[in-house]
């Protein structure tokens, strides 16, 4: 397994960003709509919801329909210093890090201050070798593939080779396709067919048993 090179997801993967944080940059969002697209709050969070299921991130929606500059709108909406304070993870966590032989790869959806930001405030920004945010791959979110194929170009990566964890399925399903090895953080019981493993915290993933 020591060839293997993990590429890990960050919001509610490496940290529980649904407990606070991802409510907190929903709101930002929905008021930088409303100051610079003149819309209501109920417009706002509707454009913003529509703009994620379509493209995977309210930004790309944004940039393309209307215009706005993607880098001034994550960082108006990711800043870490307000958001530090509803941070959760697991106990240990850079201990199960550690225990995991290979490269370790993070690829996010958000803007690349935000994931530098998150992993030094978990203390385990060293176990990464390479930090991808999506202001890093030309405002490509996932589950495009080609915000898959620049890591694995930049890297000089074979996706056969590599391991995605990862709490989103529409994620897992681009990974899976280009020939990775899936890992599901998540607490459900079901189990899609592209899905090859699921845990439900990161700390189970030494006790995987990965070709």
């Amino acid at each position: 397994m020591s060839h293997k090179t993990w590429i890990f997801d960050l919001d509610d993967t490496l940290h529980h960003a649904s407990g606070g944080i991802f409510e907190h940059i929903n709101k930002l969002m929905s008021e930088y709509m409303m100051r610079h697209l003149g819309v209501d709050e109920a417009e706002a969070c509707a454009l913003r919801s529509r703009y994620w299921a379509q493209y995977g991130a309210t930004m790309h929606g944004l940039s393309t329909h209307h215009g706005i500059d993607p880098q001034h709108f994550l960082t108006e909406t990711h800043p870490v210093e307000a958001l530090a304070q509803w941070l959760q993870f697991e106990d240990q966590l850079a201990d199960s890090l550690s225990a995991l032989p290979g490269r370790k790869i993070i690829l996010s959806n958000g803007p690349n201050h935000y994931v530098e930001g998150i992993l030094h405030r978990m203390s385990i920004r060293h176990h990464f070798d390479s930090v991808y945010g999506v202001d890093n791959l030309n405002y490509v979110p996932k589950p495009h593939v080609d915000a898959f194929h620049m890591v694995l170009s930049r890297e000089g990566l074979r996706a056969e080779h590599c391991i995605m964890v990862e709490d989103s399925l529409p994620n897992l399903l681009t990974a899976k396709e280009l020939g990775m090895t899936t890992v599901w953080v998540s607490k459900e019981t079901r189990r899609p067919a592209y899905v090859d493993f699921r845990i439900e915290r990161i700390r189970d993933l030494r006790r995987l048993k990965l070709s």
